[in-house]
């Protein structure tokens, strides 16, 4: 994102906006500036903010006169007056942070808008936990934080060292050159993004290892990381093993997500059991 200093009057309106603190008043040449390295390029700016296309010069006039008398006149608070900013056309590597951090860009590796697979943002019945697993979403950055590849490296590399498996359709999976080390693209590491989703899975005997794992990584690097864990719920929709486990080890849990269909699953194969085919995760 660029801000066009031709246009811009410096009503400071995108300060706020901004959900990573990337906008200042320059005081020296009285514009706003990104700061470039901060801005992840959300387009909140840009598409958060009425875009009026109204003369600079007549701003610029009209607010020198009013300091002038002592008094100040400022547009509306969710309005660019000027119609300043500029959406630019990004190359590789510093496009990925737009992919990442602007919610309607198309991952081009899962062919969906987010951080995620389809997966996690429906609970859907792909059997992509079997039973006696369990899946983790790790969820790293935060608007008004952000996050660098290289803390996310730290993350991956960290659990790929406990044997973790990482999902194959998620965008972090899809940028690693080594999944088996959890190394991501050497170009990508100081790249800052709003945030990003990790997904793994393991047998339930490892949930306390990964949790131990991610808590250890979280306070060595300077972002929010929350966890989000499932697996598959009984016959009865009940969880037997891992809500007591999150328990044991000192968790408060609920039920983030249910799977509540009109029905059984018609198109199962004969000698399948349809009850695999739902799954409950808990928080």
């Amino acid at each position: 994102m660029r801000i066009d200093p031709r246009k811009c009057v410096a009503c400071a309106n995108c300060i706020p906006v901004c959900p990573v603190g990337a906008i200042a008043i320059d005081p020296s040449i009285n514009r706003a500036m990104i700061d470039y390295d901060e801005c992840v390029e959300c387009s909140t700016c840009y598409r958060g903010m009425s875009q009026e296309h109204l003369n600079p010069s007549l701003i610029r006039a009209v607010r020198h006169v009013a300091k002038l008398f002592r008094f100040r006149f400022e547009p509306e608070p969710d309005v660019c007056p000027t119609a300043a900013f500029v959406l630019d056309e990004l190359e590789w590597p510093r496009i990925v942070r737009r992919v990442f951090s602007d919610p309607v860009v198309e991952h081009t590796s899962t062919g969906i808008h987010g951080r995620g697979t389809e997966e996690v943002k429906t609970n859907d019945v792909a059997k992509r936990i079997g039973r006696g697993e369990v899946g983790y979403v790790i969820e790293m950055g935060r608007p008004g934080v952000g996050v660098r590849f290289n803390e996310i490296q730290t993350m991956t590399s960290a659990l790929a060292e406990i044997g973790v498996v990482f999902e194959a359709k998620n965008p972090i999976t899809h940028l690693m050159t080594e999944v088996a080390k959890g190394k991501l693209r050497e170009d990508l590491l100081n790249e800052k993004i709003l945030s990003a989703i990790v997904e793994t899975r393991t047998t339930v005997d490892e949930v306390q290892a990964v949790l131990d794992t991610v808590d250890d990584v979280a306070r060595r690097i300077d972002t929010v990381v929350s966890v989000g864990v499932s697996t598959r719920c009984d016959e009865d929709g009940e969880d037997m093993e891992l809500a007591p486990l999150l328990t044991e080890l000192g968790y408060g849990l609920e039920r983030a997500k249910t799977n509540v269909g009109l029905g059984r699953a018609t198109n199962i194969p004969s000698g399948e059991d349809s009850s695999d085919e739902y799954a409950a995760p808990v928080r």
